[in-house]
């Protein structure tokens, strides 16, 4: 008998917002897994490590590369694609000797999330589960107070890896916008956003939902590079009172 697989959104970094659901299988897993920078310790762990249940294993999946290379270079697909393939392995033979193994996302693990590479590769052959989480952006607009869409509003979810020329077109079509993998991107979101007419309603979020979270509007943040948990909000609803 095979065991089961469960993807656990665990939030963008308050230990508060995991669902209930979330720490019931967290504390149910027989093997907890992880994703972290080799060197690194996992964030996805901090936040949910207090429903470890006290036999459960942990099982750290740990990328080999992550920013050093371009993501378009070959090198990194390869890096990347061999990465995954023997994480799914190593939880393959987790799942074959009948244990529950829970994934660990921040965030949500079918949004912008490692677990969806491990997903697609798993489920076909056991039977797995996905539990939603907080993604970051709504824990991020949440926190600042900040009305992100309403009524006809479209919001457009962007990665700031995107081409500047694609960036500001997409900008312009948007009545609002969140904006993700920021780090050393800001100089050109920042331009693009100028450029669409709409840094003057952009907000900067750093580590969002955390303890040390801070936000500023976006014309005002220096062009030093971004941490990692940062994300650039565009409020719509332009004829708010």
């Amino acid at each position: 008998m095979s065991g089961r697989l469960i993807g656990v959104g665990v939030g963008p970094g308050d230990p508060d917002l995991i669902t209930f659901k979330a720490a019931r299988a967290i504390g149910a897993a027989d093997v907890v897994a992880y994703f972290a920078k080799a060197g690194n310790k996992s964030h996805a762990r901090a936040i949910a490590s207090a429903h470890f249940a006290p036999a459960a294993r942990e099982l750290p999946l740990l990328y080999p590369v992550t920013t050093e290379i371009h993501r378009h270079d070959p090198a990194y697909q390869a890096a990347l694609t061999g990465f995954y393939e023997a994480s799914a392995a190593a939880i393959a033979a987790e799942l074959e000797a009948g244990r529950t193994v829970a994934v660990l996302s921040e965030g949500d693990p079918l949004f912008y999330g490692s677990y969806m590479h491990l997903h697609v590769r798993l489920a076909p052959r056991f039977p797995a589960e996905v539990i939603a989480g907080v993604t970051g952006m709504s824990g991020c607009w949440s926190m600042t107070g900040q009305p992100i869409a309403q009524g006809d509003d479209v919001l457009m979810v962007l990665p700031g890896t995107l081409d500047e020329t694609e960036l500001t077109r997409r900008l312009k079509e948007a009545d609002a916008a969140v904006i993700m993998k920021v780090g050393r991107n800001l100089p050109k979101i920042r331009r693009a956003l100028a450029a669409a007419g709409r840094l003057e309603r952009a907000h900067y979020v750093e580590r969002g939902t955390m303890a040390d979270c801070s936000t500023v509007p976006l014309a005002t943040r220096a062009d030093t590079p971004a941490p990692y948990f940062s994300i650039v909000l565009v409020p719509g609803w332009e004829g708010a009172p």
